[in-house]
Order: structure tokens, then C-alpha cells, then sequence
């Protein structure tokens, strides 16, 4: 029997899995755990097999699969179609976040479009494959990541457990791995990577009243930020460029010091984004900028740095091209203009192309509307990105 592509989306949206962004949380908002037991009861009410692989606590990856006409152990193809189960945080939203509603075609409610779409995509292109004959079919596994929004542990985890052979539904590496993203179905083959991390200046307290005794750790981090802002706008730019993905960029993006007004600050923190090109090692990235501050910021400067608490190195389209060339042709015949192109933000398939995993991303809904306060996605889009995957998934590549 079919899945209801839309009513599986409504499903997965009334369910919080917000994804804390590496703060201490508590509620039953955060974390994956109750999508993750909702998917379980799903794929165990069609008969498909499932297992679960523990990353943190609250927080596991879920395997299902439909077996093909030969099992991967003797030499079946086996695809891997991966969709995370975590959401961007839900502050400044101006539509309820987990009430879904649908109006002009559009779905609307948090990760509607990122990417619960593609979540609800996969298990209806596979419940409409489970119905079609079994000989010709690759097996396909649907893997349900978790925290793919704060570092990709999820997918990190997932090449360990067919590295180790401990899966038993996915016990090799896969023949090529889809990530279900939003790229208004176009195929994704390659894209950035990133180096985040945390850079301190570090002063001396003081009371306001007599700030000399002092040394301001504020004051310290805005020539940090003056010298970040000429690499960003002079030398990033000039490292290197991709045909597909374009040129590094930096930026920071927070800042954080001082105590009280009445206090001289002796510590400061900024997190900076490095976005490296495929290819491009991140941690390379990283010591070159901190050789540029030390370089250019006076020795008075006291800064440190932290290793970066997420390092990728993005999608290349060294390995994918049948892959990609393979699931084009299947969005073409269903309407879609499935252009190969290459995106400047980051997927989990930064995990599994380092590993010479041929890996495409696609999906349903335009990363325009990802993270949104009013977060949707096109009705008509999820319908063809079934379609697609069906097309796609129901006989094995050349």
C-alpha cells in the first residue's frame, strides 16, 4: 500500500527533533529521539527491516532497507539514501513550528523544507518500490541520520559501522549514497566544506572606574577582527577557485565578552567559519588563518584557539559522476530540470565523499526556504521527488 508523501510530512513536523546547536537543553523539543521511535513504528508496520546504531544519548541513526533482487554480500548493488532527523532551533518563527499547515500548495512548519520533506520523500519512493517486482532492484537503505545541523556525527558515525561490518543491513559501503536536501531537484555534486572554531583574546580585570589597571580583552578581539576582515575580503578570495562551488570564504559569526559594564573584560570569543573548497583540508585551513594572525596582529594581542568543533571537507565530484548523470536522467523524465550543480553550503555528504563513496545531494524545496521563520516547501515538489525516487531506485545502474 502507498504512503501519503504529504501526510507522512505533517506526521514528522508535529514532532519536535530541534537539534540544540551544542547548548545544554532540556524538553522534549530537542533532540531526535521521538522522530527516530515514530520512524521504528513506521517501517515496522510495512514489514521492512530497521536497526537502530546509538550515537548520544536521545540521539540514533535509523537503518530501514528493501532488499534487491541480489543482497549486497554477493555482489548486489546497494544504495544508500540518507535524510537527517534533526531541525534548526525554532526562535523567531512567525508561524506555529509544529503545527503543520498546508495553504497555496505549500506545506509550512519547521523543517518542512530541511528536511523532513526529504525524509517523507525517501519512505514514500520506498513503499511504492516495495510493490514492484524484486528482480532487477538494487537493495536500497534509508538512513535516518541525527544532528547533521551541529557537526555531522550522525553520518560519522554511519561510515563506522559499515567500516566495522557490525550492521547487518548495512554491511559494506555503499555503492553510492543520495543525500536528500533540498536543491529544487537539481543534483548537487559538489559543494563546500567548513572549519569552525572558537578564537579567545585575553586580558586582565579591572574596575571601570580606573580601566588602565586593566586590559581589555574587547579591545584586544576588535584588531583580532580587523586583520579576520582583511582575510576575509583579500586573501580568502585569492587561495583558489572552483569551477562548480566558487572561491573560500570566512565570516565571523558571534562574539562574547566581559561580565558587567563596570567590569574591564579579560576574556573574549568569537567563532569563525572557514568554508573550504572540496578537497581543501580544513585543518590546513585553520593553521593558515591563525599563521595570518599571528603575523599581522601585534605581539600585545594575547588570542588563542581552539581545534575546530566541526571540520568537513565538503562534496567533490571526482567520484560521482554516473551516479549523478543516473539520477538527472531520472529527474528529467519526471519534469524536473536536473541540472548538475554545485552549492557553497555543507550536507553530510562531507562525511562520505572524503571516503571515495560516489554521493550526490538532492531533494524537494529550495534552500531559500531552509531555516526560515516561516519555513515550507511546494507540495508539487515533494510528489515529483517520490517520483523520482521511485525512477531512480527501482532497477539497478549500469
Amino acid at each position: 500500500m502507498p504512503l501519503d508523501v504529504v501526510e507522512i510530512l505533517a506526521q514528522l513536523v508535529r514532532i519536535p527533533s530541534v537539534n540544540p546547536m551544542g547548548k545544554e537543553v532540556e524538553g522534549p523539543e530537542f533532540f531526535e529521539h521521538a522522530v527516530t521511535a515514530h520512524l521504528e513504528q513506521l517501517a515496522h508496520s510495512r514489514g521492512w527491516a530497521c536497526e537502530r546504531q546509538t550515537v548520544a544519548p536521545l540521539r540514533d541513526n535509523l537503518l530501514i532497507s528493501l532488499p534487491g533482487e541480489i543482497p549486497p554480500q554477493d555482489g548486489g548493488e546497494l544504495l544508500m539514501w540518507d535524510a537527517h532527523q534533526d531541525t534548526v532551533p525554532i526562535e523567531g518563527m512567525s508561524i506555529p513550528p509544529f503545527e503543520p499547515n498546508i495553504a497555496d500548495g505549500k506545506l509550512y512548519g519547521r523543517g518542512a523544507c530541511d528536511i523532513k520533506g526529504g525524509l517523507a520523500t525517501m519512505l514514500a519512493a520506498l513503499a511504492r518500490i516495495a510493490e514492484l517486482p524484486q528482480r532487477g532492484r538494487p537493495t536500497i537503505v534509508l538512513a535516518c541520520t541525527v544532528n547533521e545541523e551541529h557537526g555531522y556525527s550522525g553520518a560519522r558515525a554511519l561510515t563506522e559501522l559499515w567500516a566495522t561490518g557490525k550492521s547487518q543491513l548495512l554491511p559494506r559501503r555503499p555503492d553510492g549514497i543520495v543525500v536528500l536536501e533540498p536543491t529544487s531537484l537539481d543534483v548537487v555534486v559538489a559543494h563546500k566544506g567548513v572549519s569552525r572554531w572558537r578564537c579567545h583574546t585575553h586580558g586582565t580585570a579591572a574596575h571601570s572606574s580606573n580601566p588602565a589597571a586593566g586590559v581589555n580583552a574587547i579591545y584586544a578581539m576588535a584588531r583580532v577582527l580587523d586583520v579576520l576582515e582583511i582575510y576575509a575580503n583579500e586573501i580568502a578570495p585569492t587561495l583558489a577557485e572552483h569551477p562548480l562551488v566558487g572561491q573560500p570564504t570566512l565570516s565571523v559569526g558571534t562574539i562574547r565578552g566581559g561580565i558587567s559594564v563596570n567590569t574591564v573584560p579579560d576574556q573574549c570569543t568569537i567563532e569563525i567559519d572557514r568554508r573550504v573548497l572540496p578537497g581543501e583540508d580544513p585543518l590546513a585551513a585553520q593553521e593558515a588563518v591563525i599563521t595570518f594572525l599571528n603575523e599581522e596582529v601585534h605581539e600585545s594581542v594575547r588570542h588563542s584557539h581552539e581545534r575546530p568543533f566541526i571540520h568537513s571537507g565538503g562534496l567533490s565530484e571526482a567520484h560521482n559522476g554516473a551516479l549523478a548523470r543516473r539520477l538527472a536522467l531520472a529527474a528529467r523524465k519526471h519534469g524536473a530540470s536536473g541540472q548538475l550543480i554545485g552549492v557553497p553550503y555543507g550536507t553530510n555528504g562531507s562525511m562520505y565523499s572524503p571516503l571515495a563513496v560516489p554521493t550526490v545531494v538532492f531533494g524537494p524545496g529550495s534552500i531559500a526556504q531552509a531555516h526560515t521563520a516561516d519555513e515550507w516547501v511546494e507540495l508539487a515538489q515533494l510528489e515529483a521527488a517520490v517520483n523520482i525516487l521511485v525512477e531512480f531506485g527501482a532497477s539497478r545502474g549500469e
